[in-house]
């Protein structure tokens, strides 16, 4: 049988003794085995039957990652629960209260830091039952219970009425929902992925499949638990290989718990560990800020390294083919002398990372690949729990999303659904018993994703001759963010054309960036006569400042101490616009003959604005390149 608990329970059986999790809650990191782990996430599930959770229930779970992350997951999971777990990073209270309203949550699990985001919703939330708190807080509020106190109760139902408790875990179903995993949808709102048993145990086989993982690898998880990626690859395929999972040290702040992971990967010495882009990007920052800092000679040794190391990695699937044998023998030079010195500062142990979320830069892939730290892109979505292909030690391809996970059909298809040959540039279409069962609540979503068994993932990509996948864009509209955060813009867009009477076309835009630009195109005639009524001549400097201001009100309307602050993520707002002097239409290709926008076509168009919009001076909405895109469009 195929469910999570029957899973943990085979692995617990092969490891009992070993280190399962890695928590520092004080001075030092403390381990604890796989067996006290299962005697925790017992007691928890028993704990939940003695308040009476059933079959089915949603539980909602918001806190950092820790052992009581994993603990509390697995117990609703043997009480036969579904876990709906959050990231600490919705900030927004009407996105919380979306996420709980939605699952129809019967209980809320949540740590001492994300508390009072739950407290500020509580009275909103009359199916709650529990709030469950894992940390001291001091008084609790009607409601709440602690973490604690529920464990207790397990102890006793488990001494009491064991035969229920081992009744509930082993009547589970691969078939029954394991998570609701709230992600992007088509509107403002986010889609709820349900996840099976069955999805996970199946995932975890075909991602174990694609790399040896030894016992003795410890994971330091520094990304997010609930984030797909993490869950599957970072927690539970470690479970299966029997090696173990540390957590970052939790700070009193989120800058606290940033800071606290050098000082962690250096205790905890890691043998594995999951990045994304942004993660990526600050490593890379902090090894030649450190490089720089012990003077020119050591840097320009260092970029000699770098060269040497390029040229004999190759892709990596051509590493050393060739005329090598000089660079291979100056490359172990080097080796010695430069990157073996970084590398203990990721606590020497680390053989190589697994990317996601979104792309790796190509230079970034083959910047870690030099310095002896790979570090290999995958490629998946929650929906596909997440893994579909993956790099790795053994075979890879730098700037591939690497080759495919094994018990799982994928093909290339054309717009009409036609599969295309190797090479051919497609939508990526999968089916395999890791597709999701379909989004919670949310039948006309999961009719368009899912088509006959086959997931279309809405990403577009090839394959190459050698079995390697490449994605290499969108069909769908998602923005991603620069740590794989993703999100769909239309819902903003269309808030912004239909409450605005400045606005007449907007396009957001954000590929792996640090924050979210927007295209808007203006009404000339509605801009014309809100400056004619304050005695401005709108064909004067000031009379094009003042245009480009009322525009910029229009978005600010809806970032923080808006009027309407909190109706969207502020990280998907638009942090600089360009005005453009022209809309989009059938015409100029940029609508299709539905009168739907073609993002790509838009962006192929304004790629130097938005290029332009990443720039310091485009904050300013009154910048040179604005004011020249409003003389165009009053026609001066």
């Amino acid at each position: 049988m195929k469910t999570l608990p029957h899973f943990f329970e085979e692995h617990v059986a092969l490891f009992s003794n070993n280190p399962l999790m890695w928590e520092k809650k004080t001075d030092a990191y403390q381990a604890s085995s796989y067996k006290e782990i299962q005697q925790k996430v017992h007691q928890f599930a028993a704990g939940l039957l003695s308040l009476g959770i059933n079959k089915g229930d949603r539980i909602t779970l918001m806190a950092e990652g820790r052992n009581d992350w994993l603990i509390c997951e697995l117990g609703m999971l043997y009480a036969g629960a579904v876990n709906v777990p959050l990231s600490i990073k919705l900030v927004e209270l009407p996105e919380i209260k979306f996420r709980i309203e939605h699952s129809i949550s019967r209980y809320i699990i949540a740590s001492a830091s994300q508390l009072p985001k739950i407290r500020a919703l509580a009275k909103e939330f009359p199916m709650v039952e529990h709030i469950i708190v894992l940390d001291d807080v001091g008084i609790l509020q009607a409601g709440e219970i602690y973490y604690s106190e529920v464990m207790l109760k397990g102890q006793a139902f488990l001494k009491s009425r064991y035969a229920d408790f081992e009744k509930r875990w082993k009547s589970l179903d691969e078939n029954d929902y394991a998570n609701i995993c709230y992600t992007s949808g088509t509107t403002a709102d986010p889609k709820g992925i349900i996840l099976s048993h069955l999805n996970y145990v199946t995932n975890v086989e075909q991602a174990c499949g694609l790399m040896y993982i030894p016992e003795n690898f410890v994971n330091l998880i520094i990304l997010p638990w609930d984030h797909a990626f993490a869950h599957t690859a970072g927690l539970y395929c470690f479970i299966k290989m029997g090696a173990s999972i540390a957590s970052v040290q939790t700070g009193k702040t989120p800058m606290e718990t940033l800071k606290n992971i050098p000082v962690n990967i250096k205790e905890i010495k890691p043998g594995f560990m999951l990045s994304v882009p942004a993660l990526a990007k600050n490593f890379k920052k902090n090894i030649e800020s450190g490089i720089a800092a012990k003077g020119l000679k050591v840097e320009k040794l260092f970029q000699k390294a770098l060269k040497v190391a390029y040229e004999y990695n190759g892709d990596g699937w051509t590493k050393g083919k060739g005329f090598q044998l000089f660079n291979k023998i100056m490359y172990k030079i080097y080796d010695k002398l430069i990157f073996s010195k970084i590398r203990d500062n990721f606590g020497g142990k680390l053989e190589f990372f697994i990317g996601g979320g979104a792309l790796l830069d190509i230079e970034l892939q083959k910047f870690f690949y030099a310095i002896g730290m790979p570090m290999f892109q995958g490629y998946g979505l929650t929906e596909a729990a997440p893994i579909i292909s993956s790099n790795a030690p053994q075979k890879h391809k730098l700037g591939s999303s690497g080759f495919l996970v094994e018990n799982m059909e994928l093909k290339i298809c054309d717009d009409n659904g036609k599969a295309l040959s190797v090479g051919e540039k497609g939508e990526i279409v999968v089916k395999g018993n890791n597709v999701m069962i379909g989004y919670w609540r949310n039948e006309k979503a999961t009719k368009e994703a899912l088509k006959n068994g086959w997931l279309h993932t809405g990403d577009m990509g090839y394959l190459d001759k050698d079995g390697f996948l490449y994605v290499s864009g969108r069909f769908k509209s998602l923005l991603i963010a620069n740590d794989g955060e993703k999100y769909s813009p239309e819902g903003i867009e269309e808030t912004l054309v239909e409450h605005s009477p400045f606005i007449d076309q907007c396009v957001l835009y954000n590929n792996q960036n640090p924050f979210t630009v927007g295209l808007i195109v203006p009404s000339k005639e509605a801009l014309k006569k809100a400056l004619t009524s304050r005695g401005i001549a709108f064909d004067s400097e000031e009379g094009r400042r003042e245009a480009l201001l009322l525009l910029q009100n229009e978005v600010n309307k809806y970032k923080e101490k808006g009027m309407y602050a909190g109706t969207f993520p502020q990280r998907w707002l638009p942090a600089n616009i360009a005005v453009l002097d022209q809309a989009f239409s059938e015409q100029n290709k940029m609508m299709n003959s539905t009168l739907k926008i073609v993002r790509n076509k838009v962006v192929e168009n304004y790629k130097e604005t938005i290029d332009f919009l990443y720039k310091p001076e485009a904050r300013d909405i009154c910048n040179n390149v604005n004011m020249k895109f409003m003389m165009k469009l009053f026609n001066l």
